[in-house]
């Protein structure tokens, strides 16, 4: 498991537990010897990110690039995940509105943006039934919870 944590929004609180939640879904996924990033920003960085690359002009709690492709070959030694570019201010307001903290809300975002990354997806119901039920057994293992 190699990550690393661009703090580009310079968000002053500790968020090292979130190794415990990437390890967590690496370990579930079978990719524990991977590769990727995790890069914070602010709602404007996102909101060009999201109009540049998916045409929504607006900002977004979470967006992933995936290096990797359904078709590539998973035996290589190490496996090159992608980015995973959270807004940190939409995060913060996520939270507040959900009511729960901000530690839950970006241990969610992480996991979320982390399995899109290991070719989650939610656009049916099926998918979105097994990504979003992952993502809580991932968090309630790690003991945070809404």
């Amino acid at each position: 498991m190699d990550y690393q944590i661009n703090n580009e929004y310079g968000y002053q609180v500790d968020y090292s537990y979130l190794d415990g939640v990437i390890k967590r879904t690496l370990e579930k996924e079978e990719a524990l010897n991977s590769i990727f990033s995790i890069i914070f920003i602010d709602n404007e960085q996102i909101r060009k990110i999201n109009a540049t690359y998916r045409g929504i002009d607006r900002e977004t709690d979470v967006i992933s690039f995936a290096f990797e492709d359904v078709k590539d070959d998973f035996s290589l030694t190490k496996r090159v995940l992608g980015d995973i570019y959270i807004s940190i201010p939409k995060m913060q307001e996520q939270a507040k509105s959900y009511g729960h903290s901000e530690k839950r809300e970006l241990a969610f975002l992480t996991v979320h943006g982390l399995l899109h990354l290991l070719g989650y997806d939610h656009q049916t119901p099926e998918e979105e039934e097994k990504m979003f039920g992952l993502q809580k057994e991932i968090l309630d293992e790690e003991g945070i919870s809404r």
